[in-house]
């Protein structure tokens, strides 16, 4: 089964070797309602954490996509700003937003695991 990190705001990460798929949870993709466009990154951008490296925008909002760990983008996935629904994918999927090569991997175990998100989810609603 696959394991995902998540940040408190509402990025989910799953990581496969240094490569850091880099999506937005369920929770986010609930909130935001149907999406009309999606700002993605340059290929080969350097990015710091908490950097902002994409944008989501619905009917209702934007939400800014940030960067959980330092690295550099590797990928971005096109077919998604054609194909909105692909972000309700699960993120090791065709969920992902960006593809990132992580320059620290341990920065991840700063990340929630399922079950520290789904308390965190709790206290905020």
């Amino acid at each position: 089964m696959a394991e995902f990190k998540y940040t408190k705001d509402h990025e989910c990460v799953y990581v496969e070797g240094d490569i850091a798929f880099i999506g937005i949870s369920k929770h986010a993709r609930d909130a935001l309602g149907d999406l009309v466009y999606i700002e993605l990154p340059e290929i080969g951008k350097s990015v710091e954490k908490g950097a902002e490296v994409a944008v989501v925008e619905s009917v209702k909002t934007a939400a800014e996509i940030y960067l959980p760990v330092d690295g550099v983008v590797v990928a971005v996935n096109e077919e998604m700003a054609e194909a909105f629904e692909l972000v309700s994918s699960p993120v090791n999927e065709k969920g992902w937003i960006v593809k990132v090569k992580v320059a620290d991997i341990s920065a991840l175990d700063e990340l929630m695991n399922e079950a520290a998100y789904a308390e965190y989810l709790k206290e905020i609603d």
